[in-house]
Parts: C-alpha cells; sequence; structure tokens
C-alpha cells in the first residue's frame, strides 16, 4: 500500500521535471525578467542588478554599433553631410570671407544671433558638422572591416559543386556525344580557362565562376571615400591660406607679417611656415577691344622673380590665372589686377611728406578704383603740424560723353586721377585698427574753394595745388598691382586620387557581373556521354545565356552532339547529329528524292521534336527561357536509355 501510494508522487515529480526542462518561462526564485531588455534574467540582489546592468549596456552598445555600421545608416550620414554644406554654400562663412561675413551680419540683424547660435557662420568647423563627419567615417570603417574578411574568404574559397538538378536553373543545355566523358571535361576546363573562369574539377563535373572581383570594387569604393574624407579633415587642419596686394617692384616674404589676410587649420603653426619670397617685376592684361565682350579680360600675366629658403638664387617666371607658381610645398594663385597711382605730396613748407604708389581697389570690371591717401605727418604754412587725407577715384579710361566720373574700358586709354582733401585727425593714433582703404573723416575738415568742396581732376604729369598755401599734390605717373593668394593644402592629392579611385569602384562594381557555370559530363546508359551546361547570375544578365551559348560552340569541336535515337534504335534520316536541319544528303547515304519523300512523311508530333532539339542543342536557355519547360520536348517518348541518362 505504501509502495502503491508511493507511486504517483514519483510520476508528477518527472512531469514536474520534464515540464521545467520544457518551459522557456524563467523561474521565479532565480530572477526576474525584464521584458524588451538585453540583460536578460535579472537576479536579487546587488551583484545581480550589477550583472544585470553590465548585460544591458552592453546589448545596448552592440545594436548601437550594429546600426551605426549598417548600409541604410551609411547612405543617411552620407546624405546629411552634403545636406550639411548647403548653409556653408548659401551664408558668408567666417573662415571664408570675413569681410562678407560682416557686412552680411549687419544687413540681417534678426536672423544673425540665430545663426550664431546655429554655427552657420563657420558650418565646417561646427560641432554638428563634425559629428556627422565622424560618425560617417566610422560607419564606413565599421562596413569596411567585416566585408574585407568576407571577400578575403570569397577569394580563397572555390565554386561550388555542380546542383543534382543542372535543368532547374535559368540557362540550360545539353546533348549527347561518343566522346569520352573525362575528355569532354577537360575540353571544358580548358575553355572556361580561355574566358578568365576560375575552375574547380569535380568527379563528373566542372564548376568555374567569374566575377567574383565585383565585391572588390565596393571595398575600393568604401575605402576612397574614407580616403577622402581623411583628406578633407588633413586640408581643413593643417592648411594655411592667406592674401597679399602687391604692387610693380615690391616684394613679399611668406612670414606672417606680410600677409594682408592670413587663415590657417586649427593643427597649423606658423612657425611651419615655408621660407620663400618672390617680387613682383611687371603684369601684363589685355582685353576684348569690339563685339558683346568688349572688356572682357583675355590674359592676364603676372611676371615674377621668386626664390626658396633663406638663401636661394632668384628665377624668373610667368603667373597666370589657374597657373600657380609651385613653391615650398605652397600654390600661389594670381587672384586679381589693379592699378595704383604715383603721387608726390608736399607740405605747406614745400617738403616731401609722400612719395610712391597708392594700391586702389576696383569698383567696377572696368577698374574704376577707389583712392584714398593718408599722410600722417604734415606741417601747414604757419608750420603747425597735422594730417592730410585726400579720398577719389581712379579711372583708367574716362569718356566724359557719359556725364560720370567712371571708366568704359579697362585699359589706360585715358587715365584719370579725381581727388578731394581733407585736414585734421586721421584717428590712426588712436590704437584701434583701421582700414588703409578707408578714410575716416569724423575729425577731419574737408578743403573749401569758396562755397564748394575742393576737388580736381588731373592726368599723368599734372599737380593739384591745396587751397590758402597747404601744399600740393602732383600725379607722376601710373604704376600696376597684382593680388596673390598662397595656399597650402596638404590633403589635395590625397582627394584627388581618392575620388579617382571613386570612380574606378563604382565603375567595377557597376558593371562586373558575378557569374557561374558548371559542365556536366556522365555515361549514359546506353553508353553514350551526355553533356549538360547550366549558368547562374547573382542577377538577371544577357551575359550568362551568351556565354553558355559561346561555351557550347566551343566544346562541341571536342563533343560532337549525336543524333537522338527511335523507340526502334534507328536514326531519323531527316535530322542530322547536331540537331540542325539536314544538309540534303541523309547518313544512310540514300538520294535526296528518298530523303524528301521520308521529310513529307514525318508527322506533326516528330517535327515538334526536331524544333525542341534545335533549341535545345544549338542555343542554351536564355535568361527569360523556362529550363524545365524544355525538358521535356527533346524527346516525345524517351528510350529507357534517355531516361537513365537524365536521372
Amino acid at each position: 500500500m505504501a509502495k502503491t501510494d508511493s507511486t504517483p508522487t514519483t510520476e508528477a515529480q518527472e512531469d514536474d521535471a520534464a515540464g521545467a526542462r520544457l518551459s522557456t518561462a524563467p523561474a521565479e526564485d532565480r530572477g526576474q525578467a525584464v521584458p524588451g531588455s538585453f540583460g536578460g534574467v535579472r537576479r536579487p540582489g546587488a551583484l545581480g542588478a550589477l550583472a544585470w546592468t553590465g548585460r544591458e549596456v552592453i546589448g545596448w552598445l552592440r545594436w548601437f554599433w550594429r546600426q551605426l555600421t549598417s548600409m541604410r545608416v551609411a547612405l543617411i550620414l552620407l546624405l546629411l553631410l552634403s545636406l550639411a554644406t548647403i548653409p556653408g554654400s548659401l551664408i558668408p562663412q567666417t573662415s571664408v570671407d570675413s569681410v562678407k561675413a560682416d557686412t552680411w551680419k549687419e544687413a540681417h540683424k534678426t536672423l544673425t544671433p540665430i545663426y550664431e547660435k546655429l554655427q552657420l557662420f563657420h558650418v565646417y568647423s561646427s560641432v554638428w558638422f563634425s559629428a556627422i563627419y565622424i560618425l560617417l567615417f566610422v560607419s564606413l570603417i565599421g562596413c569596411i572591416v567585416p566585408r574585407t574578411w568576407q571577400f578575403v574568404g570569397q577569394l580563397r574559397g572555390r565554386p561550388p559543386k555542380a546542383p543534382r538538378r543542372l535543368d532547374r536553373l535559368p540557362a540550360y543545355a545539353t546533348w549527347r556525344t561518343d566522346a569520352d566523358p573525362d575528355e569532354v571535361l577537360a575540353a571544358a576546363r580548358r575553355a572556361l580557362r580561355r574566358k578568365r573562369f576560375r575552375t574547380v574539377a569535380a568527379d563528373d563535373s566542372v564548376a568555374s565562376e567569374k566575377g567574383y572581383l565585383r565585391e572588390a570594387g565596393n571595398l575600393l569604393f568604401h575605402v576612397s571615400l574614407i580616403v577622402m574624407l581623411v583628406a578633407f579633415a588633413s586640408a581643413q587642419l593643417w592648411k594655411y591660406e592667406g592674401g597679399k596686394l602687391v604692387v610693380e617692384g615690391d616684394k613679399f616674404s611668406n612670414t606672417l607679417t606680410q600677409y594682408d589676410d592670413f587663415k590657417s587649420g586649427s593643427l597649423f603653426s606658423t612657425d611651419d611656415l615655408p621660407p620663400f619670397g618672390f617680387q613682383l617685376k611687371g603684369f601684363t592684361g589685355t582685353y576684348e577691344r569690339t563685339g558683346p565682350q568688349k572688356g572682357t579680360p583675355r590674359d592676364y600675366r603676372a611676371h615674377i622673380s621668386y626664390w626658396e629658403g633663406a638663401d636661394g638664387t632668384p628665377r624668373d617666371t610667368t603667373i597666370k590665372v589657374n597657373e600657380p607658381l609651385e613653391v615650398g610645398g605652397s600654390k600661389v594663385y594670381l587672384q586679381g589686377h589693379g592699378y595704383a597711382p604715383k603721387v608726390t605730396i608736399r607740405d605747406g613748407q614745400g617738403t616731401v611728406v609722400y612719395h610712391g604708389a597708392v594700391a586702389s581697389l576696383p569698383l567696377d570690371n572696368n577698374i574704376t578704383e577707389t583712392t584714398v591717401i593718408k599722410v600722417p605727418d604734415y606741417w601747414d604754412k604757419n608750420g603747425k603740424k597735422s594730417q592730410l587725407g585726400f579720398t577719389g577715384n581712379f579711372v583708367p579710361t574716362l569718356d566724359l560723353r557719359t556725364g560720370r566720373m567712371a571708366s568704359v574700358f579697362p585699359a589706360l586709354d585715358n587715365p584719370v586721377l579725381i581727388l578731394t582733401a581733407y585736414k585734421g585727425d586721421l584717428g590712426i593714433d588712436s590704437g584701434l585698427p583701421q582700414s588703409v582703404y578707408k578714410l575716416e573723416t569724423k575729425r577731419m575738415k574737408q578743403f573749401m574753394e569758396g562755397d564748394r568742396p575742393f576737388a580736381r581732376a588731373l592726368k599723368p604729369g599734372e599737380t593739384m595745388t591745396l587751397p590758402d598755401g597747404a601744399g600740393s599734390l602732383k600725379f607722376d605717373g601710373i604704376s600696376t598691382w597684382a593680388t596673390f593668394q598662397i595656399s597650402h593644402k596638404p590633403g589635395d592629392m590625397p582627394a584627388l586620387a581618392g575620388a579617382v579611385a571613386a570612380l574606378i569602384g563604382v565603375a567595377g562594381s557597376l558593371f562586373i557581373q558575378r557569374r557561374r557555370v558548371w559542365v556536366r559530363a556522365v555515361r549514359g546508359a546506353d553508353g553514350r556521354t551526355v553533356v549538360e551546361l547550366a549558368g547562374l547570375g547573382r542577377s538577371e544578365s544577357a551575359k550568362v545565356p551568351e556565354e553558355l551559348y559561346e561555351l557550347a560552340v566551343a566544346l562541341q569541336s571536342a563533343a560532337p552532339p549525336v543524333a537522338e535515337e527511335d523507340a526502334d534504335g534507328t536514326t531519323p534520316s531527316g535530322e542530322s547529329s547536331s540537331g540542325e536541319s539536314p544538309s540534303g544528303e541523309d547518313s544512310s547515304g540514300e538520294g535526296s528524292d528518298e530523303s524528301s519523300g521520308k521529310s513529307s512523311a514525318k508527322s506533326e508530333e516528330e517535327k515538334a521534336v526536331e524544333t525542341a532539339e534545335e533549341r535545345a542543342v544549338d542555343k542554351p536557355a536564355g535568361a527569360n527561357a523556362d529550363a524545365t519547360a524544355e525538358e521535356p520536348t527533346r524527346s516525345a517518348e524517351p528510350t529507357d536509355s534517355s531516361e537513365g541518362a537524365r536521372a
């Protein structure tokens, strides 16, 4: 009785144990499962919570890494990077043109605070642009590393064995031949190698593959993107760029104090400026004289003498637009051109207080220039020290018929210097920075001629005498000036190489198509060899059936097809051994009349069989053909031997 009572208990325990092994629910006494987490079961206690938190953090990091390195996110980041460059193209950037940026800020005082908070005046160094840039960089690396290992595995791998049923593949062809299977396979392997297929021979088949280098194009494209990103980043971090206006006869040395404006990357030091310099010896400019493009520059040439190093030998050369001078790892570009009137100024005592060329800034395409002359040390006729200022315009070609003091042509056809004069405090002693091309007249008084402001129009060689014996200004002649941009960007060549490699990679990934071809040759039950060819492409392409057709034609020279036999073992006289139309004489040697009689006596079913055999033997099935539908049409009533060969 006691034994009987204990039996249900034992069976219940076994059922519970079996159920526990089958159940996937967490045991209540071992911890608590948190839905939707990566940490799994959260065990009680501090150690359990700590372990669960660690698993949760690692799980979320893995999820974030998988999302970041996915192709979808990489494309999204690339799109965001392209969109982020739009504000940098539409809004003036401080790093490119600070004057233009300041002018824009003054004209849009409402938007300026918002744009400054969004860092839209220095887009390419902003936090959000840098974040997109770095995330895209990491995403590309995360994509490349696993794909590289996969590609290495593909290179080391071999084409897979031939499928058991080749007739199910999109491109398929078959015929019978009297050649030995080994000879057929050897000929197939030679033909495939001539077409640059990678081949592997099995017992009764040859497997081949082509286009496996397509992945190399994808990898080259991704690596090229990384190279370009690194090149662009290095160009921004270690670059320097500056501008300099040089008057004819003056020199320039590559030091920071010589630049009119200078900007550099965050990792560049001015101590790294390469030592070189040049002197502007002359400038040649030609313009279109007639037609709708009158006044358009045709040729700008700056004739300079340059040297490299502290004791370098001067060498003469010419800088043209888009033909810079490369010296010291930097490029010197010709940016602009203008005129510099040469003047001699005397004070009230007759002493020369200024002599030289004054660079004037162009206002229009005909080089109407604004001219500013500042004389900080001046004594009037009474010996009182003061300061002089002149402002006006230089016009290379003045035409009074227009009624405007503006140039009508950029060449020096009728040069005129138009000036007015001021006396007082120039403001240059206040310590505040001041542009040399702008005259501050707040603390100055304009010379008057009666009740009108004093002004004169001078031609070369003429002199302007100031009122009340205040001095004079003589227009001696005209010099030329040119503006140069000195630029050093270390990432230009790597960026160009990356762009070219990216184009090559895209072309390879688009035009290289991966495909496989199998050839099987087995001896059938009737003693003849059954040859089967099949092809498969990774994507639908006309190359697979075309290559299979070419392979079948090349292989039939070593394995000529033979005609299919009827059920009684005789060969139809109306068929040739290749399945094509008869040449006019049957295989039995009888005359053409008898052959024609036999051909006309054929049934409709036999004609359909011949047509199907022609398609199956002479041409492999195309990408749109159904290989499984062609197989039953090769013979209306197959013999036992043919069924065994197909199996």
